[in-house]
């Protein structure tokens, strides 16, 4: 293990992966806001208060499909419960060297990539430390929100040229994440990932996006645990 904390700067440099990942996609999410009638502010308000990656693609097809206010805050709200427990899950992997005196302000910036970059970089031997989450969490905030403005200066039309970047943008988050998942893929983990694709693949054939999505994770949660149970009785 590596004996000195890393630091801010480097928590920069870590989430450059990140940033270059998401600042294609949040322009796109730009792009998809004003064409869909939102005002320039508005798109990148919702980047700066809510910063949910897909879900906020999932925001605009609610309001656009007039879906009740209610119905829409319950569907993004479990669609990102997950993130609930990214700080413990880290705090855990890190062991002594878990800090938690500011985890009320980086932790704000724990989505599912700057956790899987943490996590793994945990578990490649880095200490943990708060600078490093806050430079992390910080540079990846900063790409989200101003590919968002980018995007929705840009103008709905941004795209209508080059349908091959739209689609490829629309995977990007996606690959992102899945690439960081590899780096710390292990067969104790296999279990809970196999329930989890399973259970989104039937989901979503059977009734919806949305159901996959909530099916994944909660099947994939509960192999994890029962996982982790029947290693403690081993």
């Amino acid at each position: 293990m590596n004996d000195k904390p890393a630091s801010f700067r480097g928590g920069l440099l870590a989430a450059l992966p990140i940033v270059m990942g998401y600042f294609p996609i949040a322009f796109s999410f730009g792009v998809a806001a004003t064409r869909g009638g939102l005002s320039q502010p508005e798109a990148v308000m919702l980047s700066l208060v809510i910063y949910a990656g897909a879900s906020q693609f999932l925001a605009l097809t609610l309001f656009a499909s007039g879906a009740p206010i209610l119905v829409a805050a319950f569907t993004l709200i479990a669609m990102n419960v997950r993130h609930v427990l990214y700080g413990p899950a880290l705090m855990k992997e890190a062991g002594r060297d878990g800090a938690r005196r500011y985890a009320w302000a980086w932790a704000w910036g724990l989505t599912d990539e700057v956790f899987g970059q943490a996590l793994g970089a945990v578990a490649r031997g880095q200490r943990f430390s708060e600078s490093y989450m806050f430079g992390l969490g910080l540079a990846a905030y900063a790409a989200w929100v101003l590919g968002t403005a980018v995007g929705a200066y840009a103008g709905g039309g941004a795209l209508d040229g080059w349908p091959a970047v739209s689609a490829g943008l629309d995977f990007m988050l996606s690959a992102l994440f899945l690439a960081l998942l590899l780096s710390i893929f292990s067969r104790l983990a296999l279990p809970a990932i196999l329930a989890a694709v399973v259970a989104t693949v039937i989901g979503t054939l059977f009734w919806s996006g949305t159901a996959g999505i909530l099916a994944g994770m909660i099947c994939g949660a509960v192999a994890g645990m029962a996982a982790g149970l029947l290693r403690g009785r081993g």
